[in-house]
């Protein structure tokens, strides 16, 4: 095994458990290893290859549960982020890789723990809370590679189940990563680094679908947001040290 396959491998590994939590509670690649692939590949790549791998993972989901997608009530968010998503590519290209570690944890500490505490806010309901949620994902995806929370903060105010929630998380998955790739391009790796990548999202979709059928719910979106913590904490303090 070469050198570039030895580096490959972290990467590959980062991946599969994100590629599994996502499989697995539906939303939480982004969370989980969004922070771990900006601590390997720096913020600039790690938060596209971010994107790029919640994008297809999404897709992955997706292809089972379509016919659940309710796409009237999509729009707005989409609409929103989509107007969101190059401000948020111009701003991750122009602040300095320490202060963007300390973003990039700052809102992925600060999101895991909004989610977690299930706040509630008349302002994320209705046509407005979805173009305020679109909007704030928009920006937070592309900047930080973390646009899940504003989404589910706007489902837990709007009442969705965790049954209506999946299928339309996964859809606006898929669209606002491909919003993000379009305005900052595709990360520049190696192909080793891309064939791991490839490798650890078929295998943590299958891991994480056969964990969907052991693991209850409530516990998988509980350890999603514990790794989403941790690796948020972990990032801050990466980048408090290079400033």
């Amino acid at each position: 095994m070469d050198a570039g396959w030895g580096a490959a491998l972290p990467l590959g590994l980062v991946v599969l458990v994100g590629s599994s939590v996502q499989r697995l509670a539906g939303v939480g690649f982004a969370l989980v290893a969004g922070p771990a692939l900006v601590l390997l590949l720096g913020p600039g790549d790690g938060v596209t290859l971010s994107n790029c791998a919640a994008g297809a993972i999404s897709a992955v989901g997706l292809a089972d549960s379509w016919r659940r997608v309710r796409l009237a009530r999509m729009l707005p968010l989409i609409g929103a982020a989509a107007c969101t998503v190059p401000l948020g590519a111009w701003v991750a290209g122009r602040v300095p890789a320490a202060a963007l570690l300390i973003a990039i944890g700052l809102l992925v500490g600060a999101a895991a723990l909004l989610v977690i505490r299930g706040v509630r806010a008349a302002g994320l309901r209705g046509v407005r809370g979805a173009l305020a949620a679109g909007a704030a994902s928009g920006f937070m995806n592309s900047a930080a590679g973390v646009g899940g929370p504003a989404v589910s903060l706007y489902a837990v105010n709007t009442g969705w189940s965790a049954r209506e929630f999946l299928p339309n998380a996964q859809l606006y998955g898929v669209v606002v990563n491909l919003f993000s790739l379009a305005a900052k391009g595709v990360p520049q790796l190696a192909a080793p680094a891309w064939w791991a990548t490839v490798a650890g999202i078929v295998l943590g979709a299958a891991v994480g679908k056969a964990l969907a059928e052991r693991v209850a719910e409530r516990r998988a979106r509980t350890v999603v947001l514990a790794l989403a913590l941790a690796g948020g904490l972990v990032t801050l303090g990466k980048g408090l040290w290079e400033l």
